[in-house]
């Protein structure tokens, strides 16, 4: 058994947990959870998989709510060295059956499940005894620690494999390991929101940042904004775009007390640059811009102090090359493919040879974003790759397109997608967001984006929507704005 230090994940949350001893960490409602506490029912339901037989190699699906048990199952799942398959809340019933039939030996769940041989309810399993002594991670380096579904926001959710080694690199629950931005936001994490499902990714680990930080996870079982915060008295949650929008339209409108509120984290999409003065203009020095993919974690993040539409200055521990179309790195400024290596990144696609070999190249996964740096070393992100209308045979990426329209006074929001046209093959269809009041004209914004980009990406047809649709992910779900513009 390796020393104490040398242990994998998630040793270093266990040991956060310790320290913490009898301070609250979780708050659910009227119930007050200590990190001693916590650690207890960790080390129970992690015996209680053992005594079920279920250790290193493992497949387990955690069906869970948001709750301090929630919390509790994930780390146990972990420290019983199992490969965790969390499946967040709003798939469908295929869906479902998809990912529980990823060579998933059992089912974990705090609600009724019948799609595995195998089931186990949260409140038998903290009923284990735990196990004499401390508990130690079994996990195995090399092993598949867990599989992080993307949102599918380009096609079907693919599942990242990442290892125990790579959890384990991860500097969440490290503080010494902090970035400068980390740290920043670490501090203003006395009492962080949480909310939809802690099968997130990114709920998830900034949880386990602000336990680590000395801070309280809060549920919040009506998370609408701002009554959220205010009832909480939250000071850090994430946050989408849209949703953002809507909580700077609604201060605008009625301001709520939001003085607690010290940290936003606007994760899912990039944020374009007048939506992020707004935001800071309205809400204060709140807004952390964080940029990152289920493949590879944070890459990087903005603080307060970076300039709007930035997503910072990527961490020493992570490598960012803007690439050209043939692969070649392009300097400061111009407009490339984001290739990156980070210390927690997954490794493949579970059971997806063909689509492994096209992300993760020579150490470095593969983004399909497009992005540049500025001269300071920070980074803009420009569009993706495949989010693309191709007109007359040529490219034309969306991203540079909903940049230009969103500019216009009259546009609040900018989703661009392609649609059939009989004359050019496709052409540009803009869905806006219309600003208090006003409708957008499409001879307007034709002229507009004809003077920046040249008559081909002028939108033949444009729009307006009240908000865009959103995946189960929380992200515009440009996939049904395209059907809605084919007329499915």
């Amino acid at each position: 058994m390796p020393p104490r230090d040398a242990e994998p994940f998630p040793r270093a949350v266990l040991d956060a947990l310790d320290a913490a001893g009898d301070r609250p960490v979780f708050e659910h409602g009227a119930r007050v959870v200590t990190g001693a506490e916590l650690l207890d029912l960790v080390a129970r339901i992690a015996a209680g998989l053992r005594h079920g037989g279920l250790g290193p190699g493992d497949g387990v699906a955690l069906l869970l709510g948001v709750t301090p048990e929630a919390f509790a199952t994930i780390l146990a799942a972990h420290a019983a060295g199992t490969r965790v398959v969390g499946v967040r809340p709003g798939l469908t019933d295929g869906q479902l059956r998809h990912l529980l039939g990823l060579d998933i030996a059992a089912v974990v769940t705090d609600s009724d499940v019948g799609y595995a041989p195998r089931t186990l309810t949260v409140d038998a399993l903290r009923l284990a005894r735990a196990d004499a002594g401390p508990l130690r991670p079994a996990g195995r380096p090399a092993d598949v620690a867990r599989l992080i579904h993307t949102s599918g926001s380009t096609g079907a959710p693919k599942a990242c494999a990442q290892t125990y080694a790579a959890m384990t690199a991860a500097w969440t629950a490290r503080p010494a390991a902090w970035p400068p931005a980390i740290r920043d936001l670490a501090s203003r994490l006395d009492r962080y929101l949480v909310f939809g499902s802690l099968s997130s990714q990114v709920m998830f680990e900034y949880a386990v940042l602000t336990i680590a930080a000395g801070g309280v996870v809060v549920v919040a079982d009506r998370p609408a904004l701002p009554d959220a915060i205010t009832r909480h008295r939250a000071s850090g949650s994430v946050i989408t775009v849209p949703r953002l929008a809507k909580l700077v339209a609604a201060q605008r409108r009625h301001p709520a007390d939001l003085s607690t509120l010290r940290a936003l984290m606007v994760s899912g999409s990039p944020l374009a640059p007048d939506r992020h003065r707004e935001a800071l203009d309205v809400l204060g020095p709140v807004v952390f811009h964080g940029y990152g993919q289920s493949e590879t974690g944070m890459i990087a993040m903005a603080t307060p102090d970076d300039p709007p539409g930035s997503v910072g200055i990527p961490p020493a521990a992570v490598a960012v090359e803007v690439r050209d179309e043939h692969g070649a790195p392009v300097p400061a400024g111009v407009d490339g493919e984001l290739f990156v290596r980070t210390p927690a990144q997954a490794g493949a696609y579970w059971a997806d040879p063909a689509q492994s070999a096209e992300v993760f190249v020579d150490g470095w996964a593969r983004t399909r974003d497009l992005g540049r740096f500025d001269a300071d070393g920070r980074l803009y992100l420009t569009g993706r790759t495949r989010d693309v209308v191709i007109v007359n045979a040529n490219l034309y990426y969306a991203g540079p397109i909903e940049r230009v329209i969103a500019e216009h006074p009259d546009v609040a929001e900018a989703y661009v997608v392609a649609v059939p046209d009989e004359d050019t093959g496709e052409a540009v269809h803009a869905f806006v967001v219309p600003t208090a009041g006003r409708a957008p004209d499409l001879a307007a914004l034709r002229a507009l984006v004809t003077a920046r980009l040249g008559a081909a990406c002028a939108p033949a047809r444009v729009t307006a929507i009240a908000e865009p649709p959103l995946a189960p992910s929380g992200k515009p779900d440009k996939r049904l704005l395209s059907r809605s513009g084919r007329g499915e």
